[in-house]
């Protein structure tokens, strides 16, 4: 789709604001690329009407003016021979701020105006409305931490940003979720992520950075060798400057694809070097049941671990076949009676709505069947068609009938939300993707007191996670300046087994940075080295 930003008699930088623009037009037209033509748009008055240049073509014509005592947004949509104009409007004094503010302003005026124009088109509202974002839960936040009430934060939710009646709801549940941790954190503390980037075989609709076990079966041991050795960096940086961690999760891939003895030789890693004594929660991805033995939920156990994640996606055989899963809904109740075995009823099962071949009255089978075996927490998933999937590269469509209608997922979540609501559980993180389907999001349901409080302060970037391992993304939080500093690691195997310098400076940084934060804060009398 063609996009326009026309010049005016004001002065303004165009360019910045590509990004809301896309992600306006990502989610109002998924399908959609945007263009930039070289040419100017033909009109360069307030654009209420296309062009007669535009006929038979689908545009978007953004123009910014400014009055004397107000500005003006507009965003013309035009979808073949069809078009609508949303225009917001504030206070002209706005422009005149530092140039991030200006920035903010801008873009939520732009936002809003490419929302009004698109759903006035497209003829029904979205579900988030005009949120653009993975974090949705950081407004209510944000907006009750200024001390306003969960009302007024929903309010706001609903009436600024078109945001639905349910999810603005559900947003604030999960807001709530989120003080109560993040009252709880340490100050000084930080949050431990352990990549292990294997799986037994690749699902149709994974694009994680992991590799299929069989075909990278020389990597394994070389790269546990190679992990234990960054964990033992980690753990002096940590300990030399007084660091200590909250909360850790090892996931992936699927750590468990290792053997019980390299999950050994991880973990004891771990409590050798690691600041792990005021760690109050350590949780494991066993994803795939495939994976899952006596002798590993043994290991797991010994080495302190509390929670373990087995994600089914689905109890429906025909739709886990179709997914490249190589395993049974039988096997994954088997999986499960091991886990509570070791772990009673501290385990994580991930749900997905939406997969292809599936259906609502499957997913509601498959919904009975988890809630039989009790875990603590359940996360419901929207299919999210992500770019080096198996899914996306075969082009499957809801027009063929091979992927789920919007209506149908919607009405998946909808069960999801009746049926483990009267089970006891209640909403407590939540997220969103691109290419989500019907727009929708992902929601970490709860046991009371089974919080896993590392994803609220991932998702929410409470704290500074540190991590170890190929494709992991260290995340350096300095909340009182609201500053993120991201580090990556090597995203695949064989480049992490060839980056040790690289990894090791990274460590450094993240360490010092670490330092400096608990310093400033008064939290730590280690200063960075």
């Amino acid at each position: 789709m063609k996009i326009w930003f026309t010049e005016h008699n004001w002065l303004w930088k165009p360019e910045r604001y590509r990004f809301p623009t896309e992600q306006m037009l990502l989610t109002l037209f998924p399908g959609e690329k945007p263009e930039y033509p070289d040419t100017v748009y033909p009109d360069t008055s307030y654009p209420s009407a296309p062009p007669e240049s535009m006929a038979g073509e689908k545009g978007v014509v953004i123009a910014l003016s400014r009055g004397a005592k107000l500005a003006s947004m507009s965003v013309l949509v035009k979808l073949e021979d069809r078009y609508q104009n949303g225009v917001v409007r504030f206070p002209s004094e706005k422009l005149d701020e530092p140039e991030e503010a200006v920035y903010h302003t801008v873009s939520h005026a732009l936002k809003q105006a490419f929302y009004k124009a698109g759903t006035a088109l497209l003829g029904h509202e979205l579900p988030w409305g005009s949120l653009t974002g993975v974090r949705p839960v950081k407004l209510p936040t944000k907006a009750m931490l200024a001390g306003k009430t969960a009302k007024q934060a929903e309010k706001e939710l609903r009436d600024v940003y078109r945001v639905s009646a349910p999810r603005a709801a559900l947003a604030v549940e999960c807001a709530r979720a989120a003080l109560d941790v993040k009252r709880g954190l340490e100050p000084g503390g930080l949050a431990l992520y352990i990549g292990v980037p294997f799986c037994p075989t690749r699902c149709a609709y994974c694009s994680f950075i992991s590799a299929d076990v069989k075909r990278s079966l020389a990597l394994v041991e070389p790269y546990v060798e190679a992990l234990c050795r960054e964990i033992e960096l980690a753990g002096s940086l940590l300990r030399e400057r007084g660091l200590r961690i909250g909360s850790a999760y090892m996931g992936g891939g699927t750590p468990t694809t290792l053997s019980a003895e390299q999950l050994d030789r991880v973990l004891s890693a771990v409590e050798n070097f690691l600041p792990m004594e005021r760690c109050s929660e350590f949780t494991v991805e066993a994803g795939r049941p495939d994976t899952i033995t006596a002798d590993k939920l043994e290991t797991l156990k010994a080495h302190g671990i509390h929670r373990i994640s087995i994600n089914p996606q689905t109890m429906e055989d025909g739709v886990l076949c179709a997914m490249g899963r190589a395993h049974t809904a039988a096997e994954i109740v088997e999986a499960m009676g091991l886990a509570q075995k070791h772990f009673g009823g501290m385990v994580n099962m991930d749900l997905i709505a939406g997969l292809p071949t599936d259906t609502l009255e499957g997913f509601g089978r498959t919904l009975d069947r988890v809630l039989d075996m009790d875990p603590a927490n359940i996360t419901v998933h929207t299919l999210a068609l992500k770019k080096g999937s198996r899914l996306t590269e075969t082009g499957l469509t809801e027009a063929s009938g091979d992927l789920c209608a919007p209506e149908t997922v919607e009405a998946m979540l909808a069960l999801a939300d009746q049926r483990l609501r009267g089970a006891g559980y209640a909403p407590y993180y939540l997220y969103r993707q691109k290419y989500m389907s019907g727009s929708f999001e992902n929601v970490g349901w709860t046991k009371p007191g089974a919080v896993c409080a590392y994803n609220i302060v991932m998702m929410e970037e409470l704290q500074t996670v540190l991590s170890l391992g190929a494709g992991g993304i260290t995340k350096l939080v300095d909340p009182a300046e609201r500053k993120i500093v991201r580090l990556n690691n090597p995203k695949y195997a064989k480049e992490y087994l060839e980056s040790w310098d690289k990894i090791a400076a990274a460590k450094r940084a993240a360490a010092d940075f670490q330092a400096e934060l608990a310093c400033r804060d008064g939290e730590s009398e280690n200063p960075p080295l």
